[in-house]
């Protein structure tokens, strides 16, 4: 007749009573639990074949042996640390406008969705942080406009340029139009950070970022420095330009950056002839972005079209979102709505406090938790 001690001296022989953390013996059934030497499969499996012929050979085909093989535990994996700025009292959401590559339009986007979000209602701060190419004081009508220092609670502080409802700081604001800005990182981050951190920005909605193109120390600074919520990643069609799309979107996907990407903006999506509003032309081809943000499993917040007029408002410094009744003003306000939409499902497990809860339709206030 079986017993338990037999069993007992049958698993030290055959060297596998380490593994074993309970049996039992019941007539003719053996009931073992152990743990595999390996969490791999074939390994689970490797050990139960022999542990059956072991059995079988020592004790007779007529033993009925119910193994229970689990894995091992493993250790627990050192969280990643994240890069995450401190938080900006006074700002609920920053959100990094950025681009793979230049000559996108990604600063006529920020510029454009920044007053479009103030139409809509809510307090806007856009910082111009493409130290080496800032064109946000000629896009929002601020050239040779200086900031001015105001006294906060003991500190002094940079007031922000403020024109169309947006408050907006830029390297712009201290250096000529002619002058260039020859920096090298570091020097570059630390004039950024002064703009992040010794401004004062108040109370706002939204602050939007407009990085320089590409990956670099710059977007790494402003990501150490600040606790971005999201970001909006803006492409033209043609392959070139998604290609480099897909870098920028791994950069935030990164394990210690982890920032959501809100979307994608196509820009220059079609040309549309003033004197054919209805026709659309896809010079740099069609609807590249859409198949790229379906691979990537990221929305399209909006398709922004090739027109002159948008142009020629960058240029004189009254951004085409602000033309009451336009086209391009409603594929604005479209697309602010969109990133607002995704930016909120994004704040869904974030504290109270940190969310904005929105009615997305144009003109409507925020509604703060």
């Amino acid at each position: 007749m079986l017993t338990k001690s037999k069993v007992q001296d049958f698993l030290k022989e055959i060297e596998v009573d380490d593994l074993v953390s309970n049996f039992q013996v019941m007539g003719n059934d053996v009931y073992i639990d152990m743990t595999s030497h390996s969490p791999a499969m074939h390994e689970k499996k490797k050990l139960e074949v022999a542990m059956k012929q072991a059995f079988a050979s020592e004790f007779g085909e007529h033993i009925n042996l119910k193994l229970k093989i689990v894995s091992p535990e493993l250790p627990a994996t050192p969280a990643t640390n994240e890069i995450k700025g401190k938080q900006i009292p006074g700002i609920q959401n920053i959100i990094a406008i950025a681009s793979g590559k230049g000559g996108v339009g990604k600063s006529t986007v920020s510029a454009n969705l920044a007053v479009t979000l103030a139409k809509m209602g809510f307090k806007v701060g856009l910082l111009d942080a493409d130290i080496y190419g800032p064109s946000v004081p000629t896009m929002l009508d601020t050239e040779g406009q200086k900031p001015i220092s105001v006294e906060v609670n003991g500190r002094n502080l940079m007031k922000p340029i403020e024109n169309y409802g947006v408050k907006m700081l830029s390297i712009g604001y201290f250096s000529g139009a002619n002058q260039a800005v020859v920096w090298r990182g570091p020097m570059a981050s630390k004039a950024l950070n002064q703009m992040i951190r010794d401004a004062d920005w108040g109370e706002l909605d939204f602050l939007l970022i407009d990085l320089p193109p590409g990956t670099g120390d710059i977007h790494l600074s402003i990501i150490q420095e600040v606790p971005v919520t999201g970001a909006v990643i803006v492409s033209t069609p043609q392959h070139v330009a998604l290609a480099d799309v897909r870098k920028g979107i791994a950069m935030f996907n990164m394990e210690s950056i982890n920032i959501p990407v809100l979307g994608l903006v196509e820009n220059m999506a079609y040309f549309t002839p003033e004197e054919l509003p209805d026709n659309k032309y896809y010079i740099f081809g069609k609807q590249g972005a859409q198949y790229m943000a379906e691979d990537l499993g990221i929305p399209v917040l909006g398709e922004i079209p090739l027109i002159q007029s948008i142009r020629e408002a960058g240029d004189v410094g009254r951004p085409a979102a602000l033309q009451e009744n336009s086209k391009i003003s409603e594929i604005y306000t479209k697309t602010a709505q969109n990133m607002v939409e995704s930016l909120v499902e994004r704040n869904k497990n974030l504290p109270a406090t940190e969310a904005v809860k929105i009615t997305t339709m144009a003109g409507c206030s925020p509604k703060k938790k």
